[in-house]
């Protein structure tokens, strides 16, 4: 008899950052429908278009459901045992051929929105041991990593705004009602920044006037790429309102003298004349930010993702600390989370203990940037890349000069994707090794936790059984590693499985909570609001917040000077490429989802009417797009929500690709924006990718033929 009655299942969404609790509705064992999880402590019932987008992800027909070796052009199926034993081997001859170092691996973003992933990644890196280490953190969030090494001692020790109790928030290259908010946990961003704008001021400097700029006070366009002009205007003008709030930190404070002298030395009107924002403009966002009770600075991937990320990210911390906000409640504060992953035993940051064997660029947290990684497969010579493992990633669209990353890597001698999809660069591999679905593992946010508004903690329960078959993602990443070591001749022993891994890590926390507790709490555990903690928490060796550390120091010196020598400007005859987000996408993966790809295309090219109309483009028309590294079409949409001077393309599009098994995705037009991103242009400070303001050159289509 079939059931009547349905059953309610509860888990975290694994999408996106906001980590929202979704309820689960059953009939039998048929996933009918999902919603939000009202009893959710953080979340309270809220959903977005991505989570009600698992029911596409369940039924999608072109996930792969076991492992894959390519033959030729075709694929063939093999068994789990199989393909550990001869990817060992074969990764075993190579590096005993070539060196560990010939062995490259990729992370991609998913890895931390999944426990079995994240948790477990680094056991696979040890065994590899190769120091060609990439992940999308070299095209995201680096600076923010250095900035509070430096600064704090730990990479990790990352301020959050208090969202829930500010009244004054400056936020720069961030888009949180696109993105659900980044390195800023908050289920329903939505709501949470309309009440900001509602009780105070809310205000955004982005070049877009995004659909956050849509509900600020206040939107200031700035020109791309010159956010720390505009950081260090403000810190004069606050200098000039009064004197830094810094008794708090009065004996844990070390350098803001320096600080203080460099401000005294700059020009206001000469900052902003690289920005386009006026001096009117600048001068009232200081004075409101001084005035505030409960007031914060916030930068995200528009600020990172530029030649001067590192720097910009550290002016935001300093504007914080000069405002006496840092470390408060109602300010910007760490985050104190019940698995802590600033204790010992954790890496707390690094830059410099090796290079790119090519370019020579450093290493940042035990990793290189991407932007490295074709040349260094390109390249002949000791030590070029032979091999590659990939793990939930698809770089050729992800980072800069993607066509040619994805050309590189089908030129390996081997290739090995962890992954459910081919996508544009598994397509690529010698084997596929793909991981089942989320619901049916356990989960818990070890990174999003650590990065959220309140203290929270949530152990997400499989709620749909493992296919006969299938592999959790922790031991399809063991066998990996299991395979290699024996064909070393190496002794391997068992992992810890994620509940055993979870509960040694709360028992290093100061919750109190244990795997039992957070199985009993099905909607979640909320653990109050931030609390100070900074201070306590600091681990740089004087024990004292660095304010002006020697590395960041010079760094702002040396950009000081390029915009004293005229170096941040543009080719006169180039506009600025920017990228967007939509709240129904995610990154390069989500296309494949009937729910969010349908309706209005949103691929398109964003230009002001006054740049089209000096270059003879109409609204609708197809354009062609160059940049240093390459070229691309696509049709152009006129908006006056992008400034002059600048050109916006959406991330993540490009999937009509020989090989590519992406059913509905094939069908949503659009080009990768990464074609034209330069792997040359990196941020200073880490080599972060600096993919805001590439200079780009566009046309119509007929008259570029």
């Amino acid at each position: 008899m079939e059931p009547t009655t349905d059953t309610l299942r509860y888990r975290a969404c694994p999408l996106c950052e906001a980590i929202c609790g979704l309820e689960f509705r059953f009939r039998g064992d048929t996933l009918r429908a999902i919603h939000g999880d009202p009893e959710d402590p953080f979340s309270r019932g809220h959903i977005c278009p991505k989570g009600n987008a698992i029911l596409d992800l369940e039924a999608d027909p072109d996930r792969l459901q076991q492992p894959m070796r390519r033959v030729g052009a075709d694929w063939q199926p093999v068994s789990w045992e199989f393909a550990f034993a001869e990817i060992g081997r074969e990764l075993h001859a190579i590096q005993s051929e070539s060196g560990r170092d010939a062995v490259a691996m990729y992370f991609g973003n998913p890895n931390v929105h999944h426990f079995g992933l994240g948790a477990y990644v680094p056991f696979l890196a040890r065994a590899v041991g190769t120091r060609n280490l990439y992940s999308a953190s070299s095209v995201d969030q680096w600076p923010h990593q250095l900035v509070c090494w430096q600064m704090y001692g730990h990479q990790w020790l990352l301020p959050i705004p208090d969202l829930d109790q500010l009244d004054t928030f400056v936020m720069l290259g961030a888009n949180p009602l696109a993105s659900n908010g980044s390195l800023m946990t908050a289920a329903d961003v939505t709501e949470r920044l309309k009440a900001i704008a509602k009780r105070g001021h809310l205000i955004v400097v982005d070049p877009r006037r995004t659909e956050t700029a849509a509900i600020a006070s206040q939107h200031l366009p700035i020109r791309p790429a010159s956010d720390f002009c505009f950081l260090l205007a403000l810190l004069t003008e606050l200098r000039r309102i009064g004197p830094p709030r810094l008794a708090v930190y009065a004996n844990q404070l070390r350098g803001f003298e320096r600080v203080l002298d460099l401000i005294d030395t700059l020009d206001t009107d000469a900052l902003l004349a690289p920005t386009g924002i006026a001096r009117a403009d600048a001068r009232a966002v200081a004075e409101t930010l001084y005035s505030a009770t409960n007031a914060a600075v916030y930068g995200r991937m528009g600020v990172s993702t530029q030649r001067f990320g590192t720097v910009s990210q550290y002016l935001i911390q300093l504007i914080n600390l000069y405002l006496g906000q840092l470390d408060r409640a109602g300010g910007v504060l760490p985050n104190e989370p019940a698995f802590p992953i600033t204790g010992p035993g954790t890496s707390r940051g690094s830059r410099g203990r090796w290079q790119s064997r090519v370019r020579g660029l450093p290493e940042v947290s035990g990793e290189l940037p991407v932007a490295a990684l074709r040349e260094e497969i390109e390249t002949p010579g000791v030590g070029q890349i032979r091999a590659l493992i990939s793990v939930a990633g698809n770089p050729a669209l992800s980072t800069p000069d993607g066509a040619r990353l994805g050309q590189a890597i089908s030129q390996l001698a081997l290739y090995v994707a962890v992954d459910p999809y081919l996508n544009e660069t598994t397509r690529h591999a010698h084997w596929i090794l793909p991981p089942p679905s989320h619901l049916g593992e356990d989960h818990y946010d070890l990174f999003f936790n650590a990065f959220a508004i309140r203290r929270i903690a949530r152990l997400s329960q499989p709620i749909l059984p493992l296919p006969a078959g299938a592999l959790p993602q922790w031991q399809i990443l063991q066998g990996l590693t299991h395979g290699l070591q024996a064909a070393r001749g190496e002794p391997h022993q068992p992992w810890p499985d994620p509940r055993t891994v979870l509960a040694q890590g709360l028992a290093k926390g100061s919750s109190g909570l244990t795997v039992a507790d957070l199985v009993l709490s099905e909607h979640g555990i909320d653990l109050g609001p931030l609390q100070p903690s900074l201070l306590r928490r600091l681990q740089t060796e004087s024990g004292a917040i660095e304010a002006a550390p020697d590395f960041l120091w010079q760094l702002l010196q040396d950009a000081v000077q390029a915009w004293l020598r005229g170096g941040l400007a543009a080719p006169t005859d180039a506009l600025q490429l920017i990228g967007r987000r939509h709240v129904r996408s995610n990154n390069s993966w989500m296309h494949n989802s009937e729910r969010l790809v349908k309706g209005k295309p949103r691929h398109q090219l964003l230009m002001h009417p006054e740049d089209a109309a000096s270059r003879g483009i109409v609204d609708g028309a197809t354009v062609q797009i160059r940049s240093r590294v390459g070229t691309v079409q696509t049709e152009v949409v006129l908006s006056a929500d992008v400034r002059p001077g600048v050109v916006s393309l959406p991330h993540g599009f490009g999937h009509q690709q020989d090989g590519v098994r992406l059913h509905r995705a094939a069908h949503v037009n659009g080009v990768s924006c990464n074609d034209l991103t330069d792997p040359e242009h990196l941020d200073g400070g880490t080599g972060n990718a600096a993919l805001n303001g590439t200079p780009v050159w566009v046309t119509c289509a007929d008259q570029s033929a």
